[in-house]
């Protein structure tokens, strides 16, 4: 990839439930700047900028007088918008993997970057709730992401016993995913990664 090509895209998606606004850069050092009223949301997205070695930023404000459900959902859509803008898949890697442990935690996360929506969620949490965050919600985040980023998305947290562990090594291990499968493979320069010749 040129200096001069640069993979970043802003999106602001705005309907009577919320006003997201979202940018990112792919190429970033893991910078998040978050403003959407669920502090635990902001930590998992924490990681997926960290982990992913991706520049987000996320401004929302949604009807969290009735739930977080609109707002969650939402931002895992504005979100996929952003990868669909900003991601040439030209010589990309296309296809990410990654377990990630924490404590007695493991996940693993595989994402294909292939057109095609897809999600495969396979998490059964301790319990419903971190803090007063209902984890259900995270199902939304992502179904919202890979409709709107045209990938397909394997998630299974192989084992855990606290729910907060359990998330976060799933956005962990998605965070990594990503970034390999957004890696500009050198020995595929200038190739779309496809037998079809498109994605």
């Amino acid at each position: 990839m040129s200096d001069s090509v640069q993979r970043t895209a802003k999106v602001e998606r705005n309907t009577n439930e919320t006003q997201i606004s979202v940018a990112i850069n792919l190429d970033g050092s893991g910078k998040l700047h978050c403003e959407t009223g669920l502090p635990f949301l902001d930590h998992m997205l924490d990681q997926i900028a960290r982990h992913g070695l991706i520049d987000i930023e996320v401004i929302a404000n949604g009807d969290l007088d009735i739930d977080a459900h609109h707002t969650v959902e939402d931002i895992g859509i504005t979100l996929g918008q952003a990868f669909s803008k900003a991601l040439d898949k030209t010589g990309i890697r296309r296809y990410g993997h990654a377990y990630v442990p924490l404590d007695e935690a493991l996940s693993r996360v595989v994402i294909d970057f292939s057109g095609r929506p897809g999600l495969e969620y396979h998490v059964q949490f301790v319990k419903g709730t971190v803090g007063n965050f209902d984890v259900d919600l995270f199902h939304e985040f992502f179904q919202g992401f890979v409709n709107h980023a045209l990938a397909t998305l394997h998630i299974d947290n192989l084992r855990g016993k606290n729910a907060h562990h359990q998330i976060e090594t799933i956005f962990k291990a998605f965070g990594r995913a990503v970034r390999m499968a957004i890696e500009l493979d050198p020995r595929s320069v200038g190739v779309v990664p496809s037998t079809k010749g498109s994605l």
